[in-house]
Protein backbone atom coordinates (compact mmCIF):
# COMPACT_ATOMS: atom_id res chain seq x y z
CA UNK A 1 0.00 0.00 0.00
CA UNK A 2 1.00 3.62 -0.48
CA UNK A 3 2.03 5.82 2.19
CA UNK A 4 -0.31 8.50 0.76
CA UNK A 5 -2.85 5.95 0.61
CA UNK A 6 -2.87 4.78 4.09
CA UNK A 7 -2.49 8.67 5.08
CA UNK A 8 -5.70 9.03 3.03
CA UNK A 9 -7.54 6.43 4.90
CA UNK A 10 -6.64 8.07 8.39
CA UNK A 11 -7.57 11.46 7.25
CA UNK A 12 -10.77 9.60 5.86
CA UNK A 13 -11.85 8.23 9.31
CA UNK A 14 -10.84 10.86 11.23
CA UNK A 15 -13.51 13.14 9.73
CA UNK A 16 -15.94 10.76 10.13
CA UNK A 17 -15.16 9.82 13.49
CA UNK A 18 -15.20 13.74 13.87
CA UNK A 19 -18.82 13.83 12.44
CA UNK A 20 -20.11 11.55 14.63
CA UNK A 21 -19.12 13.65 17.42
CA UNK A 22 -20.42 16.72 15.81
CA UNK A 23 -24.45 14.38 16.09
CA UNK A 24 -23.91 13.28 19.35
CA UNK A 25 -23.00 17.12 20.39
CA UNK A 26 -25.94 18.57 18.38
CA UNK A 27 -28.28 15.83 19.50
CA UNK A 28 -27.99 16.79 23.28
CA UNK A 29 -24.71 15.00 24.27
CA UNK A 30 -22.02 16.58 26.48
CA UNK A 31 -19.70 18.50 24.60
CA UNK A 32 -16.51 17.13 26.33
CA UNK A 33 -17.23 14.20 24.66
CA UNK A 34 -15.61 15.32 22.02
CA UNK A 35 -12.28 15.71 23.35
CA UNK A 36 -12.44 12.10 24.49
CA UNK A 37 -13.50 10.81 20.56
CA UNK A 38 -10.72 13.05 19.60
CA UNK A 39 -7.97 11.56 21.90
CA UNK A 40 -8.99 7.87 20.95
CA UNK A 41 -9.17 8.99 17.23
CA UNK A 42 -5.59 10.74 16.93
CA UNK A 43 -3.97 7.91 19.21
CA UNK A 44 -5.81 5.22 16.82
CA UNK A 45 -5.09 6.67 13.24
CA UNK A 46 -1.27 7.30 14.58
CA UNK A 47 -1.12 3.07 15.54
CA UNK A 48 -2.68 2.56 12.36
CA UNK A 49 -0.55 4.26 10.25
CA UNK A 50 2.83 3.02 12.92
CA UNK A 51 1.53 -0.63 11.77
CA UNK A 52 0.31 0.06 8.39
CA UNK A 53 1.75 -2.19 5.56
CA UNK A 54 2.95 0.55 3.43
CA UNK A 55 5.74 0.73 0.83
CA UNK A 56 8.00 2.73 3.05
CA UNK A 57 11.19 1.47 4.76
CA UNK A 58 11.24 0.53 8.65
CA UNK A 59 12.23 -1.90 11.63
CA UNK A 60 9.38 -3.71 12.93
CA UNK A 61 10.93 -3.27 16.95
CA UNK A 62 10.30 0.38 16.32
CA UNK A 63 6.87 0.19 14.70
CA UNK A 64 5.46 -1.31 17.42
CA UNK A 65 7.35 0.90 20.26
CA UNK A 66 5.29 4.19 18.59
CA UNK A 67 2.33 1.99 18.18
CA UNK A 68 2.61 1.23 22.13
CA UNK A 69 3.37 4.97 22.99
CA UNK A 70 0.59 6.06 21.11
CA UNK A 71 -1.43 3.74 21.93
CA UNK A 72 -0.53 4.19 25.85
CA UNK A 73 -0.77 8.79 25.20
CA UNK A 74 -4.55 7.56 23.63
CA UNK A 75 -5.79 5.59 25.97
CA UNK A 76 -4.48 7.50 29.12
CA UNK A 77 -5.73 11.21 28.07
CA UNK A 78 -8.98 9.65 26.44
CA UNK A 79 -10.42 7.57 29.09
CA UNK A 80 -9.32 10.69 31.75
CA UNK A 81 -11.59 12.98 29.67
CA UNK A 82 -14.52 10.39 29.40
CA UNK A 83 -14.40 9.80 33.19
CA UNK A 84 -14.60 13.56 33.79
CA UNK A 85 -17.16 13.94 31.28
CA UNK A 86 -19.73 11.16 32.76
CA UNK A 87 -19.23 12.63 36.32
CA UNK A 88 -19.37 16.71 35.07
CA UNK A 89 -21.25 19.14 33.38
CA UNK A 90 -20.58 20.61 29.95
CA UNK A 91 -16.90 21.84 28.58
CA UNK A 92 -16.56 25.46 29.64
CA UNK A 93 -14.69 26.20 26.69
CA UNK A 94 -17.77 24.43 24.02
CA UNK A 95 -20.20 26.29 25.85
CA UNK A 96 -18.50 29.68 25.22
CA UNK A 97 -18.24 28.69 21.80
CA UNK A 98 -21.79 28.01 21.87
CA UNK A 99 -22.74 31.30 22.88
CA UNK A 100 -20.66 33.47 20.56
CA UNK A 101 -21.62 31.60 17.54
CA UNK A 102 -25.09 32.17 18.39
CA UNK A 103 -27.72 30.20 15.87
CA UNK A 104 -25.24 29.28 13.50
CA UNK A 105 -23.41 26.70 16.51
CA UNK A 106 -24.45 23.38 14.48
CA UNK A 107 -22.54 24.61 11.35
CA UNK A 108 -19.78 26.56 13.14
CA UNK A 109 -19.52 23.35 15.22
CA UNK A 110 -18.43 21.02 12.13
CA UNK A 111 -16.15 23.47 10.76
CA UNK A 112 -14.51 23.28 14.36
CA UNK A 113 -14.57 19.87 14.22
CA UNK A 114 -13.24 18.96 10.78
CA UNK A 115 -9.99 21.38 11.23
CA UNK A 116 -9.71 19.44 14.57
CA UNK A 117 -9.64 16.63 12.41
CA UNK A 118 -7.00 18.17 10.42
CA UNK A 119 -4.84 18.51 13.60
CA UNK A 120 -5.43 14.83 14.11
CA UNK A 121 -4.35 13.85 11.30
CA UNK A 122 -1.24 16.01 11.46
CA UNK A 123 0.02 14.46 14.91
CA UNK A 124 -1.02 10.83 13.54
CA UNK A 125 1.28 11.74 10.66
CA UNK A 126 4.03 12.85 13.58
CA UNK A 127 3.86 8.85 14.76
CA UNK A 128 4.02 7.29 11.40
CA UNK A 129 7.18 9.41 10.75
CA UNK A 130 9.04 8.09 13.86
CA UNK A 131 7.42 4.67 13.38
CA UNK A 132 8.90 4.94 9.75
CA UNK A 133 12.15 5.55 10.74
CA UNK A 134 14.34 3.42 8.66
CA UNK A 135 17.24 3.21 11.43
CA UNK A 136 17.56 -1.04 11.77
CA UNK A 137 17.41 -1.88 15.24
CA UNK A 138 16.25 0.27 18.21
CA UNK A 139 18.95 3.09 19.29
CA UNK A 140 19.75 5.40 22.43
CA UNK A 141 17.50 8.02 20.26
CA UNK A 142 14.29 5.52 20.44
CA UNK A 143 14.74 5.17 24.40
CA UNK A 144 15.03 8.46 24.64
CA UNK A 145 11.91 9.74 23.05
CA UNK A 146 10.13 6.66 25.10
CA UNK A 147 11.03 7.85 28.06
CA UNK A 148 10.10 11.61 26.90
CA UNK A 149 6.98 10.62 26.23
CA UNK A 150 5.68 8.20 29.15
CA UNK A 151 7.23 10.31 31.36
CA UNK A 152 4.65 13.35 29.69
CA UNK A 153 2.29 10.50 30.03
CA UNK A 154 2.95 10.29 33.86
CA UNK A 155 3.55 14.20 34.56
CA UNK A 156 -0.07 14.80 32.69
CA UNK A 157 -2.00 12.01 34.72
CA UNK A 158 0.10 13.25 37.92
CA UNK A 159 -1.33 17.09 37.15
CA UNK A 160 -4.77 16.01 36.44
CA UNK A 161 -4.79 13.84 39.35
CA UNK A 162 -3.67 16.93 41.90
CA UNK A 163 -6.76 18.99 40.00
CA UNK A 164 -9.03 16.58 40.85
CA UNK A 165 -8.34 15.97 44.70
CA UNK A 166 -8.38 19.58 45.19
CA UNK A 167 -11.39 20.05 43.73
CA UNK A 168 -13.48 16.89 45.39
CA UNK A 169 -12.15 19.03 48.50
CA UNK A 170 -15.28 20.80 49.22
CA UNK A 171 -13.24 23.03 51.63
CA UNK A 172 -11.16 24.47 48.22
CA UNK A 173 -14.93 25.36 46.94
CA UNK A 174 -14.11 28.32 45.15
CA UNK A 175 -10.58 28.66 45.05
CA UNK A 176 -7.45 28.11 42.75
CA UNK A 177 -5.61 25.12 42.49
CA UNK A 178 -2.33 26.23 42.95
CA UNK A 179 -0.41 23.20 45.05
CA UNK A 180 1.74 20.52 43.54
CA UNK A 181 2.40 20.81 39.52
CA UNK A 182 -0.59 23.69 39.94
CA UNK A 183 2.35 26.04 41.90
CA UNK A 184 5.41 25.57 38.86
CA UNK A 185 2.61 26.08 36.33
CA UNK A 186 -0.88 27.25 35.43
CA UNK A 187 -1.48 24.54 33.05
CA UNK A 188 1.43 21.45 33.51
CA UNK A 189 -1.53 18.94 31.94
CA UNK A 190 -1.04 21.11 28.78
CA UNK A 191 2.92 21.20 29.57
CA UNK A 192 3.15 17.38 29.84
CA UNK A 193 0.50 17.54 26.71
CA UNK A 194 3.30 19.11 24.47
CA UNK A 195 6.23 17.46 25.98
CA UNK A 196 5.07 13.89 24.76
CA UNK A 197 5.14 14.93 20.94
CA UNK A 198 8.73 16.14 21.26
CA UNK A 199 9.16 12.30 22.13
CA UNK A 200 7.99 11.38 18.95
CA UNK A 201 10.13 14.00 17.18
CA UNK A 202 13.21 12.61 18.71
CA UNK A 203 12.45 8.81 17.79
CA UNK A 204 12.23 10.79 13.75
CA UNK A 205 14.91 12.19 13.76
CA UNK A 206 17.47 9.40 15.49
CA UNK A 207 20.85 8.89 16.41
CA UNK A 208 22.38 10.07 12.90
CA UNK A 209 19.63 12.64 11.82
CA UNK A 210 20.24 10.79 8.08
CA UNK A 211 16.58 10.10 8.09
CA UNK A 212 15.01 13.43 6.44
CA UNK A 213 11.52 12.94 7.19
CA UNK A 214 12.29 12.94 10.30
CA UNK A 215 12.94 16.27 11.03
CA UNK A 216 9.26 16.70 9.23
CA UNK A 217 8.21 15.42 12.72
CA UNK A 218 9.16 18.79 14.23
CA UNK A 219 5.80 19.65 13.18
CA UNK A 220 4.38 17.68 15.70
CA UNK A 221 5.43 19.35 18.52
CA UNK A 222 5.35 23.29 17.72
CA UNK A 223 1.67 22.82 16.20
CA UNK A 224 0.76 21.38 19.68
CA UNK A 225 2.62 24.37 21.51
CA UNK A 226 0.93 26.73 19.12
CA UNK A 227 -2.75 25.53 19.35
CA UNK A 228 -2.20 24.87 23.31
CA UNK A 229 -0.35 28.11 24.04
CA UNK A 230 -2.33 30.66 21.83
CA UNK A 231 -5.51 28.64 20.10
CA UNK A 232 -7.87 26.29 21.99
CA UNK A 233 -5.88 25.54 24.85
CA UNK A 234 -5.00 28.28 28.03
CA UNK A 235 -6.85 31.09 26.30
CA UNK A 236 -9.95 30.13 26.45
CA UNK A 237 -9.74 28.28 29.41
CA UNK A 238 -8.05 31.29 31.39
CA UNK A 239 -10.97 33.12 30.27
CA UNK A 240 -13.07 30.89 31.88
CA UNK A 241 -11.39 30.97 34.74
CA UNK A 242 -11.21 34.57 35.19
CA UNK A 243 -14.69 34.83 34.87
CA UNK A 244 -15.27 31.97 37.63
CA UNK A 245 -12.62 33.25 39.93
CA UNK A 246 -12.00 36.73 39.27
CA UNK A 247 -9.38 38.53 41.31
CA UNK A 248 -8.09 34.55 43.01
CA UNK A 249 -7.02 34.14 39.43
CA UNK A 250 -5.11 37.17 38.21
CA UNK A 251 -3.47 36.61 41.50
CA UNK A 252 -2.58 33.10 40.29
CA UNK A 253 -1.36 34.54 37.11
CA UNK A 254 1.12 37.09 38.51
CA UNK A 255 2.35 34.33 40.65
CA UNK A 256 2.56 31.29 38.50
CA UNK A 257 3.73 30.78 34.66
CA UNK A 258 1.09 29.66 32.38
CA UNK A 259 2.82 27.10 30.69
CA UNK A 260 6.66 26.36 31.17
CA UNK A 261 7.33 25.13 34.96
CA UNK A 262 9.27 27.40 37.04
CA UNK A 263 9.29 28.71 40.87
CA UNK A 264 6.61 31.20 41.45
CA UNK A 265 7.00 34.91 41.77
CA UNK A 266 6.49 37.20 44.95
CA UNK A 267 3.55 39.19 43.71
Amino acid sequence: MPAILAIALAALALSLIMTLAWLAVTRGAKSGWIDATWSFATGGAGVMLALAPVAWPADPARQWLVAGLAAAWSLRLGVHIAVRTARGGDDPRYAALRREWGDSWRSELFKFLQIQAAAALLLAVTIFLAARNPAAGLTWTDALGALILLGAVAGEALADGQLKRFRDNPDNKGSVCDTGLWGLSRHPNYFFQWLGWTGYAVIAIGAEGGYPWGWAALAGPAFMYWILVYASGIPPLEAHMLRERGDAYRAYQRRVNAFWPGPQRDQ
